[in-house]
């Protein structure tokens, strides 16, 4: 059974920094591609970064490059998602997801983790 766990969600002040995590389970982590999305509320989900998981090579939304950086530990099944700077805006839930690899960054998955909440203080 595929599982996707992510925590490091909270509360944070502007301009303070978070990383989040998402524990991968139940398929082949280096066969994936993985993403971090996220949704504010009263908003549709939004695509924020993508990793392949055999090159590691990312690419991010144009709201996340500069702030956000994502990151994967293949011997720990994780992915990670650095983020600085926060904003008031960043508020949201902060999902993980994956798909059979490669992926058009920003188009649909198969997996979905279940969110973690990141509120942003101003």
């Amino acid at each position: 059974e595929v599982q996707l766990v992510e925590s490091g969600g909270g509360l944070v002040q502007a301009g303070g920094s978070l990383t989040l995590s998402c524990q991968a389970s139940g398929f082949p982590f280096v066969d994936y591609d993985m993403a971090w999305y996220r949704q504010a509320p009263g908003k549709e989900r939004e695509f924020l970064a993508c990793i392949s998981g055999v090159e590691e090579s990312a690419d991010y939304a144009k709201s996340a490059k500069g702030r956000f950086v994502i990151t994967i530990d293949d011997t720990q099944n994780m992915v990670f998602l650095r983020m600085f700077d926060l904003k008031p805006e960043d508020t949201a839930v902060y999902y993980c997801a994956a798909s059979v690899g490669p992926i058009i960054c920003g188009g649909d998955m198969e997996h979905w983790g279940s969110g973690t909440p990141v509120n942003v203080s101003s």
